[in-house]
C-alpha cells in the first residue's frame, strides 16, 4: 500500500523525526498536536482552554489538508498533565465535532514535550465516495 505523507502551514511543522500526518490507503494518521502556533512555532498564549482550541485547530488544519475534516475522526487519543482538564476537553470538544463522535481514550500523563499541558493525536478515515 502506497503511504503519502500530508504537510501543511496550517499546523505546526515537526519539531522532530516524523511527519505532520501520513495517509495510507483512505486512513489518515494525524501525529500529536500540542498548542504551537502554527505560523510562529510558539506556544499559544492563554488558559487552559486557549491552548486546547489550539490543539483543536491544529488537528483540524491537518485534517483538511489531508482531504477530510474532523468529522472524518474515528480516534482521538488525548493526553493531559491534569485531569481537572478533561471537562474543559469535553466541553470544547463539543465545539470542533458533532455526532457521531469518534471513539477516544483520554491518557494522564506525568509531562509533555515543551512542558504544555495537552497533546491530542487522532486517526481518519476518509470517504471513499
Amino acid at each position: 500500500m502506497r503511504r503519502t505523507t500530508i504537510q501543511t502551514d496550517r499546523a505546526p511543522q515537526a519539531i522532530g523525526p516524523y511527519s505532520q500526518a501520513v495517509r495510507a490507503g483512505d486512513t489518515v494518521w494525524l501525529s500529536g498536536q500540542i498548542p504551537l502556533v502554527p505560523a510562529t512555532g510558539e506556544l499559544v498564549a492563554g488558559d487552559a482552554a486557549a491552548h486546547i482550541r489550539q490543539v483543536f485547530e491544529n488537528l483540524k488544519g491537518l485534517a483538511e489538508a489531508s482531504g477530510g475534516s474532523l468529522q472524518h475522526v474515528v480516534k482521538l487519543t488525548i493526553f493531559l498533565t491534569d485531569m481537572d482538564n478533561f471537562a474543559l476537553v469535553n466541553e470544547l470538544m463539543q465545539e470542533y465535532f458533532r455526532e457521531p463522535y469518534p471513539a477516544r481514550a483520554a491518557v494522564g500523563v506525568a509531562s509533555l514535550p515543551k512542558g504544555v499541558a495537552v497533546e491530542m493525536e487522532a486517526i481518519l478515515v476518509l470517504d471513499s465516495d
